[in-house]
């Protein structure tokens, strides 16, 4: 199923209150709302806020029946999470500019698109990962996702110690960013 079929089938998901589209949804989305947010004089709890409105906004969309996304819903709700952030901290006087003058400052496009750029080229990794196979897969995510130690690693594939890991792990990445950047050339 590509991925603009999937985002339909999320919104249809939404708008009947399916627990595994809205799941999906957060899944997808909150981690980079939140950093957003903290990174912009916010707390856990405002990205928390934030991210339910702009989930409130999109269920209203997607119930309406007529709503046409043309962005992927990562896109979608970083724009909407933006602007009522902006709004908020405008409200709260934390940002003394006033929203309509920010657009005129802040090149929301260019945002986007570095946002999209970055999305693509994580779902470009993401799919050189699936087609690394084992152990490079595991021993990569083990090293780099899970912050194993390269004893813990060599111990827990079975290498007669951390130097051998090492010189796996330096093969896999090998191979990983021969793939990745085939894949590269080709998006």
């Amino acid at each position: 199923m590509s991925t603009t079929e999937q985002e339909k089938q999320l919104l249809v998901g939404l708008a009947g209150n399916d627990k595994k589209a809205i799941e999906a949804i957060y899944r997808e989305n909150y981690t980079v709302i939140q950093g957003f947010v903290l990174n912009n004089n916010g707390s856990v709890d405002d990205a928390r806020d934030i991210f339910q409105e702009a989930m409130i906004v999109l269920y209203e969309k997607a119930l309406s029946g007529t709503f046409e996304l043309h962005c992927q819903i990562k896109t979608y709700m970083y724009s909407v999470c933006r602007r009522l952030w902006l709004k908020r901290l405008q409200h709260d006087q934390k940002f003394t500019t006033k929203v309509e003058n920010l657009l005129e400052t802040v090149h929301v496009e260019e945002e986007l698109e570095d946002h999209e750029k970055k999305n693509t080229d994580f779902l470009i990794m993401e799919s050189a990962m699936n087609k690394i196979g084992e152990p490079c897969k595991s021993l990569l995510d083990a090293y780099y996702l899970q912050k194993k130690s390269m004893q813990d690693i060599a111990t827990e594939f079975g290498y007669t110690n951390a130097d051998n890991a090492k010189t796996q792990k330096y093969k896999c990445l090998v191979r990983l960013k021969k793939i990745f950047f085939v894949s590269y050339k080709n998006a």
